[in-house]
């Protein structure tokens, strides 16, 4: 599968898990979507009181080589299997918020 796709796909995912999170009078849900640097994140911004919200939900980044690099994954969705089940090749997928003898271990990831 080429990069082109792999960001169409990881965008879509983006877009779809933002539509699950939606603002609300304290916070807002914002989606960045840099489909020319490949780097998708998703986060609520925003005030609770006199206490600052800024919580990152995902962030993926879709390498210059084609690996989808899984930054952070702060949902119960798993990501990793949703882009697997979107047709990204498991040996393409880096779960990057794992340290590497941890990915090392997880049976058909990439390590980097």
């Amino acid at each position: 599968m080429d990069r082109l796709t792999k960001i169409r796909i990881v965008s879509d995912l983006v877009k779809k898990i933002g539509d699950m999170v939606p603002s609300d009078e304290f916070t807002e849900t914002q989606i960045i979507l840099d489909t020319e640097g490949g780097h998708f994140v998703l986060f609520d911004i925003g005030w609770h009181g006199n206490k600052r919200v800024y919580l990152p939900f995902v962030h993926l980044d879709v390498m210059p080589t084609g690996k989808v690099w899984i930054q952070h994954d702060g949902t119960d969705l798993n990501i990793a299997e949703l882009l697997v089940d979107k047709g990204i090749a498991k040996q393409d997928i880096v779960i990057g918020f794992r340290a590497p003898h941890v990915r090392e271990r997880m049976e058909g990831f990439a390590v980097a």
